[in-house]
């Protein structure tokens, strides 16, 4: 195991696949696991998308577990990470007429109803069927 060291880059051989990830021979010796989830910087649904046995590739040693042997490779820790999408920013508004209500107003029909307005709509409802019972517990 001295031969490599948690950090480290290397070329590797891609020897096997499985749906959890890739093993990678990084000499005539040693292989380790490129788990699914280092293999790009986007979800990987399908490896098989993505590698295939006999690619060469380039490896990032992440760990080494020395009483077992394995060793835990990435791929994507080799590659820059893509620059995200710029958000689109939000209109602002020049509106510099003096202070406003800083709820902002809904209109009826269109939101969401805060939890506040669900419990008074469920309180009139419950009272209702309650007055309901009465009604007919009475006849």
């Amino acid at each position: 195991m001295s031969n490599y060291e948690v950090g480290s880059v290397v070329e590797g051989k891609v020897t096997g696949i499985k749906p959890f990830g890739a093993f990678v021979a990084i000499d005539g010796e040693k292989q380790g696991l490129v788990h699914i989830s280092e293999v790009a910087h986007g979800f990987v649904k399908d490896i098989n998308d993505v590698l295939s046995v006999g690619d060469e590739v380039q490896v990032k040693v992440m760990s080494i577990d020395e009483e077992s042997g394995k060793i835990s490779l990435s791929i994507r820790a080799t590659q820059p990470a893509p620059e995200r999408p710029a958000r689109p920013s939000k209109p602002r508004s020049n509106n510099t007429a003096g202070p406003r209500n800083s709820k902002p107003q809904q209109q009826k029909g269109q939101g969401f109803n805060t939890l506040e307005d669900k419990l008074k709509e469920w309180l009139k409802q419950s009272n209702e069927i309650q007055a309901d019972l009465n009604k007919r517990a009475k006849k």
